[in-house]
């Protein structure tokens, strides 16, 4: 028992031996939720309960997994992986489903070893169902467009006739039979998807007292992991599956839901208290991650969203260095001012696995690799890819690759294959058997060309590439010849599927025509480009962590980068006229800041390349509520030490001056520059 408690602080304790009743547990940022949550399940084992009358819900399976092996090491003092028996209803949503429908398949109608499908199976089974239903000419409909609909509807506890009677364009009316049909198919297969397994659960406790009943009974404590990100359909399984006793705990910080494009909820953890009536509400104030500077300046944003708890963060932890914000001419130089920086502090951070780029869309990495690769820092990405390894990138460059050399088999058949509309497997095997048989003195993309392969659609799309290829100035810009790609060959309906990426992937092709424009001939930017896209990607642990703010979510290093804090880039220019948006982007530069442990530097270009042009910015709105003044600081201080109240702006703290990045006419404040208010 001794154990169990040691090593707590007062809040945590509390949480820890509050063992009967509904138990909010607000959990700030770095505050140890983890280790409390796991003590609290301890502390219930200790006092008697049976491991398998406990429900423990997690976000994750590593998440599972690793509370699971601290738990088993806490209890029973071994370092030995606990035994598969040992908690077995603690894990994600998902895998708990699994478990109860196996066991009740009988009532729902279900083969009890039930097939479960991927997003990838998803796919696969829209793609054959459109092509059934002789819809597959249709390019508004994308299959993964699809499948994030019924996802999303699904969700939101709709079924396929729900949608069929909303349904009132066309196009809906189509997805509606798609997803009617795609219900069907996964009977017959005796199928579920990851949203039926909830669905299913759902189903099977309402509308069935009895086995609600039971297992009412079996769970004598539930106890759920980031309520915050909890879904309507998770909501009402909780609700449904507590006993009369009303021995659940939940813990979370609805500072830090960042995740309503999922389809989460963050009122769900404001709800709680009036969901259970008499709840204990316990709030781990004291953050073990940050110190106080940190603390001060992510507490002093996340204060200015209107719905949200409230909690005011402290630390035992040092002030540390003052918060830095730095204003660079464009992306090029704020990607070298990170660099130069990182190379700056290695002699008190001598890892470079210590620093952490956070960005708000992937589109933003590409400078950052190029400096990296310039300066030899090693990176790695992590939830994404380098950026010409990218599908959109890699499909435009392939169109590039043939205006140089037309006898580029590979280039040709990506071409044929992801942009060319109607050329399947076939026509492309006999298209690149009569380039073969073509003398390498003689034209190779000719009108006659297509008259190798038999069908119309695809000789239709072969002309239109010929035209393309014959009809491109060589000696235009590059930036202007990837810009004529993006738009002959329609890209922005290729990477449209219908879900938030799609913008993503618009911002890379943006990012692609601003890296290309800063060469003089095509061959020179395609030889730099090739050189980038087959670089080593660093494959030890010591490296420089790029990723979105997003990706984040849960990690800590000593030194973060917040980069593009702009208006319109972050917060995004959806979130100016909708004040729940607008609280969701505040809150994901609350989990950004709070991921630095040490250092943190915000930093904001005053110009970026944008889809063919040069756009000019203003200081992210986030930064002016630091108190942040463009024309005098780069430096946010907490000069009364309260941790949130008072800030003042002082000199310049960055080692770098204009000079580092070289001589410009920029003029960073041009009379037309937007104003936001």
């Amino acid at each position: 028992m001794d154990k169990i408690l040691e090593e707590l602080n007062p809040a945590q304790r509390q949480a820890v031996e509050t063992l009967s009743g509904p138990l909010l547990i607000l959990a700030g940022a770095g505050s140890g939720k983890t280790k409390t949550l796991t003590h609290r399940i301890a502390n219930l084992i200790a006092h008697g309960t049976n491991p398998h009358n406990i429900l423990a819900v997690t976000f994750t399976n590593k998440a599972a997994g690793e509370m699971r092996e601290r738990l088993w090491q806490l209890l029973h003092n071994q370092t030995t992986p606990p035994p598969r028996s040992f908690m077995p209803y603690m894990g994600t949503f998902h895998s708990i489903a699994v478990k109860i429908l196996r066991i009740e398949h009988g009532t729902l109608n279900l083969d009890r070893n039930f097939v479960i499908y991927d997003t990838d199976d998803q796919i696969s089974l829209i793609r054959r169902i459109m092509k059934n239903l002789h819809m597959s000419d249709n390019k508004q409909l994308k299959p993964k467009s699809i499948q994030s609909i019924i996802s999303s509807e699904k969700n939101q506890g709709h079924s396929a006739d729900d949608y069929a009677t909303t349904a009132l364009y066309p196009n809906q009316k189509q997805i509606a039979q798609i997803f009617a049909r795609y219900e069907s198919e996964k009977a017959k297969a005796s199928a579920l998807d990851f949203d039926d397994l909830l669905i299913k659960e759902l189903e099977l406790l309402k509308n069935h007292p009895d086995i609600r009943t039971k297992w009412q009974q079996k769970f004598h404590h539930i106890l759920i992991d980031e309520y915050q990100d909890t879904n309507l359909v998770q909501y009402h399984i909780v609700k449904l599956l507590v006993n009369e006793d009303r021995n659940i705990c939940v813990v979370g910080d609805d500072w830090q839901s960042i995740y309503s494009w999922r389809g989460a909820d963050f009122t769900n953890i404001l709800n709680f208290e009036k969901d259970f009536p008499g709840a204990k509400v316990i709030k781990l104030e004291q953050n073990y991650r940050s110190t106080k500077s940190i603390l001060a300046a992510s507490q002093k944003v996340i204060r200015e969203n209107k719905t949200r708890t409230d909690k005011t963060l402290f630390t035992d932890a040092e002030e540390g260095e003052p918060v830095d914000i730095e204003n660079l001419s464009d992306e090029t130089a704020e990607a070298t001012f990170v660099a130069m920086k990182i190379l700056n502090l290695q002699k008190d951070y001598p890892d470079f696995s210590d620093f952490a780029v956070l960005y708000r869309t992937n589109a933003q990495s590409y400078a950052f690799e190029k400096a990296f690769l310039n300066m030899h820092i090693p990176y790695k990405i992590i939830g994404g890819v380098r950026f010409y390894d990218r599908k959109e990138i890699k499909d435009a460059m392939a169109v590039l690759r043939l205006l140089i050399n037309q006898r580029d088999k590979v280039s040709l058949t990506r071409v044929c294959s992801n942009i060319l509309s109607g050329i399947g497997e076939v026509s492309i095997r006999k298209l690149l058997g009569a380039i073969d048989s073509i003398d390498e003195a003689q034209p190779l993309f000719n009108p006659d060309l297509p008259s190798v392969i038999n069908s119309t659609k695809a000789k239709t799309a072969l002309l239109r590439l010929i035209n393309f290829l014959k009809t491109t100035d060589l000696e235009d810009n590059p930036g202007k010849i990837v810009e004529r790609v993006i738009t002959y060959f329609d890209f922005h309906t290729l990477v449209d599927d219908g879900t938030p990426t799609t913008d993503d992937r618009m911002k890379n092709l943006e990012v692609l025509v601003g890296n290309a424009s800063e060469y003089d001939t095509l061959p020179d930017f395609l030889a730099d480009a090739t050189l980038m896209s087959s670089a080593d990607e660093a494959t030890n642990k010591n490296s420089v962590t790029l990723m979105t703010m997003h990706a984040a979510k849960g990690l800590e290093f000593p030194v973060v980068f917040i980069v593009g804090m702009e208006e319109g880039l972050f917060p995004g220019s959806r979130a100016y006229d909708n004040e729940a948006e607008l609280e969701e982007e505040r809150r994901l530069a609350y989990v950004a800041m709070t991921r630095a442990m040490k250092r943190l530097f915000l930093t904001y270009a005053l110009s970026r390349y944008s889809y063919g042009t040069r756009s000019y910015s203003m200081p992210s709105r986030f930064l002016t509520e630091l108190g942040y003044n463009p024309y005098g600081s780069s430096t946010y201080h907490d000069q009364d030490g309260d941790g949130f109240t008072d800030n003042s702006i002082e000199g310049l703290s960055s080692d770098f001056t204009d000079d580092d990045f070289g001589e410009s006419d920029f003029d960073p404040f041009p009379e037309d520059l937007p104003i936001y208010t």
